[in-house]
């Protein structure tokens, strides 16, 4: 396999934006975002704004991709991805591979079902506090990017290229021997955090020191600790520690992805959050009484918000 040297980014906002703007700074590649209607008119006016550096990347319209994509990093809100994905048909190459940086637990397997699993690796941010108003993204950790292949006890050579790419963008990595586990924590730490942010209006501080606050947060992870365990994956009491360790290093001021979308007045991922947690344990037999609380009352938020 070629070197990596085409990036598209699918999804403009703060997950996007941070990997089109390290792309774009590294001398070796050629990054796009990939966009239609609205969204490539006001990409090509406006840009867009990381830590208040202006980066004029280009946008191409999917209809009109004329080469493959080395790299494709979708970026875009679950209730997006089925008309989205679409987009990518034109990007798609013998050596494409793709990578969601998506929340929840279904992207990959989605992604999969359209193009191919051979194209797909699995992937999760941690530890990016970033802030989205407009086309103006802000943060202060970024974080790591945890990728990889189901298992990773042997490195394909897919995931080592894209390790090196992200080694010269700049992207802090890392290739966990499990990523099913990996891929558990992070849905757990979403349904914890994402959803106690906005029962409570409550910034990543708020984490950091109100034991209310982390309570709730540890009784809505405890219910996805169940259902993993249930089903095999290897989660526990033990990576409740391991968020506590990164969530101490995020800005205070910083905003769960849920409670921005809440304040902006936009649908939230609370579906495939509290939503997935519930359906989960229907199928199970765990008991989910948590999450179908938060469920509703972001069902409430978002109807009344609108």
């Amino acid at each position: 396999m070629k070197e990596i040297n085409k990036v598209a980014v699918l999804g403009a906002g703060a997950m996007g934006a941070y990997y089109a703007s390290r792309f774009f700074d590294a001398p070796p590649f050629s990054a796009v975002l990939v966009a239609r209607d609205p969204r490539y008119d006001r990409l090509q006016a406006e840009g867009l704004v990381v830590n208040g550096k202006h980066y004029a990347v280009p946008v191409v319209h999917p209809d009109e991709a004329a080469t493959p994509a080395d790299l494709i990093i979708v970026a875009v809100k679950s209730y997006n991805l089925p008309e989205a994905a679409k987009d990518l048909k034109n990007l798609i190459g013998d050596e494409t591979t793709l990578i969601s940086v998506m929340n929840g637990l279904d992207s990959e397997e989605y992604l999969g079902s359209v193009y191919g699993m051979d194209k797909v690796l699995y992937a999760v941010a941690v530890g990016i506090d970033a802030l989205r108003e407009g086309n103006s993204v802000t943060y202060t950790n970024p974080g790591k990017t945890l990728f990889g292949e189901a298992d990773n006890s042997h490195t394909s050579e897919r995931v080592r290229r894209v390790q090196r790419a992200f080694e010269l963008a700049g992207i802090a990595s890392e290739i966990p021997p499990d990523m099913m586990r990996t891929l558990w924590w992070k849905f757990m730490v979403n349904v914890g955090v994402n959803q106690a942010s906005v029962a409570m209006r409550a910034p990543y501080g708020v984490f950091q020191s109100s034991p209310d606050a982390q309570a709730l947060m540890e009784e809505l992870m405890r219910e996805v600790i169940a259902l993993a365990q249930r089903i095999g994956v290897n989660l526990g009491e033990q990576d409740l520690d391991r968020w506590y360790a990164v969530l101490k290093t995020l800005s205070p001021e910083g905003k769960t992805s849920m409670l921005q979308d809440i304040e902006g007045g936009r649908k939230t991922e609370v579906e495939i959050f509290a939503g997935k947690v519930v359906e989960l344990g229907k199928s199970h037999g765990i008991p989910t009484p948590v999450n179908r609380t938060l469920l509703s009352i972001v069902h409430v938020l978002e109807h009344y918000r609108a």
